[in-house]
């Protein structure tokens, strides 16, 4: 394995940081072929020069870049949003059928608002939504 960047302890440029990236990204490739990291806890000199060279840059990361949080759906919003496509519905007939204004109910689908106890049995009864996916999510 040839090292490089061994003077480096910290990362200050982006093409400093982008180097180190593609190198490390290379140093994981010929581990992998090498066989290197085969054990989940494996310690070699592959295991420990990543290690050291990721650190740097995600230090690096944490103070010159700014990454947007990702975002997901609930499983219950999930869930709610299958029930709908099964049966060719919208969110407004959707709200309707919940017997709630379709603002709240675009709330609720957004994660913008909490599900009521109210809202809970509505949706168990109306729309089929797995109680315990209800409990577990709202």
């Amino acid at each position: 394995m040839d090292k490089k960047f061994i003077e480096v302890t910290e990362i200050q440029s982006a093409e400093l940081y982008n180097q180190v990236s593609e190198y490390t990204d290379a140093l994981i490739d010929e581990a992998t072929t090498a066989g290197a990291l085969s054990e989940q806890d494996a310690d070699n000199d592959y295991t420990r020069e990543i290690g050291r060279l990721g650190r740097m840059c995600a230090d690096y990361e944490s103070l010159y870049m700014k990454f947007e949080k990702l975002k997901f759906k609930s499983p219950l919003v999930v869930s709610i949003e299958n029930e709908m496509e099964k049966r060719h519905i919208k969110q407004r007939q959707t709200a309707i059928l919940l017997d709630v204004k379709e603002s709240t109910f675009s709330q609720i689908m957004t994660g913008k608002r909490s599900v009521s106890m109210r809202m809970a049995k509505r949706l168990y009864k109306e729309l089929n939504i797995d109680p315990g996916l209800i409990l577990e999510f709202s």
